[in-house]
């Protein structure tokens, strides 16, 4: 009876040991959906209206975030890296194809995302931007 009780708890412990290191890296300040705010020409109205946002709740591989963003038209994916100096490394950006009636946004949108290779928290915002002055501000969808 002893030696079944001791094989038991070795096998409950490595269990216990072995989902532990399976359990994926999260950073809950950056990983969740942030809301587009700021950005180029738009306004703040028109960024609401198209429901712009990112979403970077993906888990943690290797360092980098699969994420998705929406910017009133089509779905699109990226794969972003946030090192902790303050840089972002965005890439493997791409979308569906659906023609919809104003796409301005979304194709500025797409144009500059993936050029964004700074970035900052603070409090509840998120701001990218670039050496050339370009930026996009976001704030958490779960702030009020």
């Amino acid at each position: 009876m002893k030696k079944i009780l001791t094989s038991f708890f070795a096998v409950l412990l490595l269990a216990a040991v072995v989902n532990c290191s399976a359990v994926p890296e999260k950073n809950p300040g950056l990983q969740r959906q942030w809301m587009l705010i700021s950005f180029d020409q738009f306004s703040k109205e028109e960024l609401i209206k198209n429901r712009a946002e990112i979403n970077l709740t993906g888990a943690i591989e290797k360092g980098k975030i699969r994420g998705g963003a929406h910017m009133g038209c089509n779905s699109m994916f990226f794969t972003s890296e946030f090192k902790s100096d303050g840089k972002v490394k965005i890439s493997g950006v791409g979308s569906t194809l659906k023609a919809c009636q104003n796409m301005e946004l979304e194709t500025a949108f797409g144009q500059k995302f993936d050029k964004m290779t700074n970035y900052t928290i603070e409090g509840h915002f998120l701001t990218l931007s670039d050496n050339n002055g370009n930026s996009m501000k976001f704030v958490a969808a779960d702030w009020d």
